[in-house]
């Protein structure tokens, strides 16, 4: 069985190495750990009295999974989530924060949940998966990683910039769906035609 800890090496394979893209609001991040989060924990690398592009590159691989275990699963109480939604919550929290648990509250309502969207896993949340992942666990893992997918689609749509993350230069499925997809059942990826149909309004 995946430990949380594969779960979080997992997510650094995904993130790649050291990226500083204009394009990404994140600014300079390297394993998925971003500048923004570097400087908000206080991680001066270079013991220069700042926290720059210089700090991000020099964070190591282990540095990352115990920020990743600390502040995106243990902190926002991800552990406490059914077993089913834990490896793509963490992997979305890691990749959105916040929006990753409104996100799975906004399904959870939309199943009849009575859940605040606040980005916050209390327990009126944490009862609310339990719920809802009884009966059902993949269905309710496949509808969160759909849910994910549709949230990576509206980026794009609302930023142009952003649609590089979708759609590859040559036109197939970019990173963000193919990362939303790692989670969901096969049948339910989209096709090569289903993706170009969506996609058909990008310029």
């Amino acid at each position: 069985m995946q430990t949380v800890r594969d779960i979080a090496n997992d997510i650094i394979a995904r993130e790649g190495g050291y990226v500083n893209d204009p394009d990404d609001p994140g600014g300079a991040t390297k394993f998925g750990v971003t500048i923004h989060t570097m400087r908000r924990l206080g991680l001066d690398l270079d013991g220069d009295s700042d926290i720059d592009a210089e700090d991000v590159k020099r964070l190591t691989r282990q540095q990352a999974v115990q920020i990743f275990l600390k502040h995106y699963y243990e902190r926002p109480r991800i552990g406490e989530l059914p077993a089913c939604l834990r490896a793509s919550v963490f992997d979305m929290y890691v990749n959105a924060g916040g929006n990753a648990v409104k996100i799975l509250q906004r399904l959870l309502r939309n199943m009849g949940q009575a859940v605040a969207v606040d980005g916050v896993i209390g327990p009126r949340t944490i009862m609310a998966a339990k719920i809802a992942a009884e009966d059902a666990p993949k269905h309710l893992a496949d509808a969160y990683g759909i849910a994910r997918r549709n949230y990576y689609f509206a980026l794009a749509d609302a930023r142009p910039a952003s649609r590089k993350y979708a759609q590859t230069r040559a036109g197939g499925k970019g990173g963000w769906i193919r990362r939303a997809e790692e989670f969901i059942s096969p049948r339910y990826h989209l096709t090569d035609r289903d993706f170009q149909q969506r996609v058909s309004g990008w310029a």
